[in-house]
């Protein structure tokens, strides 16, 4: 009840072992980052940080992991599964430690779950907004360690 529990499927490069790969995705679906960043002296990322629990190998596929990850929930804004999403399933997918990244389950606990209200409007007042018809909208992962100066 207090943790996002997450289960990835995991194809680590040569070289790198599952063990790693699972703690890379946690941390990189986190509070990683490549680079230091001032703001990371003003709390402590324990509290916030991802962790991969466990790892066990796929059944019949070579070099496939399941790596079991918890995020605490308060990494996340209540409400926002924007938030929620780009986290978990932002840029991790191009990390450079992993061949292959799926995720394969997702389990939110009830009581975080219902503090989402759904959109406010539907996707016809965004197209309205944006003057977009007859395409795909599409967004990027905004992360707060940019932008920050």
């Amino acid at each position: 009840d207090t943790d996002i529990l997450a289960a990835f499927r995991v194809t680590p490069q040569p070289g790198v072992p599952a063990e790693e790969a699972g703690a890379a995705v946690a941390a990189e679906s986190s509070t990683g980052t490549w680079t230091t960043v001032w703001t990371d002296g003003l709390t402590s990322l324990d509290r916030y940080k991802g962790r991969c629990y466990d790892i066990e190998p796929v059944p019949g596929e070579e070099n496939q992991f399941i790596a079991y990850v918890a995020y605490p929930l308060d990494l996340f804004e209540e409400g926002s599964v924007t938030n929620l999403f780009t986290s978990i399933v932002g840029n991790v997918f191009g990390f450079k430690a992993l061949r292959a990244l799926r995720l394969e389950d997702l389990r939110i606990p009830p009581a975080y779950s219902k503090t989402f209200q759904g959109p406010p409007h539907g996707i016809q007042d965004e197209r309205d907004k944006l003057n977009k018809y007859g395409r795909p909208l599409l967004g990027c992962t905004i992360k707060p360690k940019l932008g920050l100066s």
